[in-house]
């Protein structure tokens, strides 16, 4: 979908975007930020310090906002082998708060070690990480690419958005506490799951409504394929993101143009 041109360059191998684009959709882990970012930092972080959260929070609206969303979705996995259920004593002001808060803390750690990634549990976590951030205990990670690329598309007319399995919140902080400082101006908006899942052709049309402009006015760059596969069926136009510890690509999954650095695009024209 992508115009794709090879310039002999001491230097790198540029891909040329199609005049076409109009909004760049940016992936976050594997693509703006390294998964170990993720793995080994953020998701740490909730680990061991999700006990002392609800401990400081737990009389706090939001806090007990958090704990009924968990509890309510926790019914829609119920079926799931070693389920960790939420009953509904353990919300509202007369539970009993140590047997309350270690049901809930079983329920979140094993939800991640699941993997999942429901509303509630990415709203509970963004609202950890605020802290962490507002703290100075994290830094969100930002390849250094990154920044420099996406000012020079703005120069040049093009709208930005993140569409990201993190809640819009947890995107907010990790660009708003960067290591590269407050990047926020970057952005023109932010998706999560929200508007659907990212393996889902449909949340790519649904995008692109909001945004207010046709699916093939967008280039969605990511590191997944089952991403890109959703977008390309919605007529998105798709690049894929090579970083180091992504997961290695077949040799069919070669067949996408793909880069290693935003530095590597070119818009057409330029």
């Amino acid at each position: 979908r992508i115009t794709v041109v090879r310039k002999t360059c001491t230097v790198m191998a540029l891909t040329v975007v199609s005049s076409a684009v109009k909004v760049f959709l940016l992936d976050i882990e594997g693509t703006t930020t390294p998964i170990s970012f993720v793995k080994d930092v953020l998701f740490p972080y909730i680990k061991e310090n999700v006990n002392g959260y609800l401990h400081s929070h737990w009389h706090e609206e939001g806090c007990q906002d958090d704990v009924e969303l968990l509890r309510k979705q926790a019914k829609d996995v119920k079926q799931l082998d070693g389920a960790v259920l939420i009953p509904e004593s353990c919300s509202g002001e007369n539970a009993d708060q140590e047997q309350a808060i270690k049901t809930v803390i079983d329920h979140i750690l094993w939800q991640m070690s699941q993997d999942m990634k429901t509303t509630a549990l990415k709203q509970l976590q963004g609202h950890m990480w605020k802290e962490a951030y507002v703290c100075g205990e994290v830094k969100g990670e930002v390849y250094k690419d990154v920044a420099p690329a996406i000012k020079e598309w703005r120069k040049a007319g093009k709208k930005v958005y993140i569409y990201s399995s993190g809640s819009v919140e947890a995107q907010k902080l990790l660009f708003g506490y960067s290591v590269e400082g407050d990047l926020l101006e970057l952005f023109d908006g932010y998706f999560d799951t929200k508007i659907g899942s990212k393996v889902e052709m449909e949340s790519y049309r649904r995008i692109a409504q909001d945004i207010g402009c046709s699916t093939d006015n967008i280039l969605f760059l990511t590191d997944v394929t089952k991403e890109a596969r959703a977008a390309e069926q919605a007529g998105v136009q798709v690049c894929l993101v090579v970083r180091p510890g992504n997961a290695e690509l077949t040799e069919q999954e070669m067949s996408h143009s793909i880069i290693t650095s935003f530095s590597e695009l070119s818009l057409s024209g330029q």
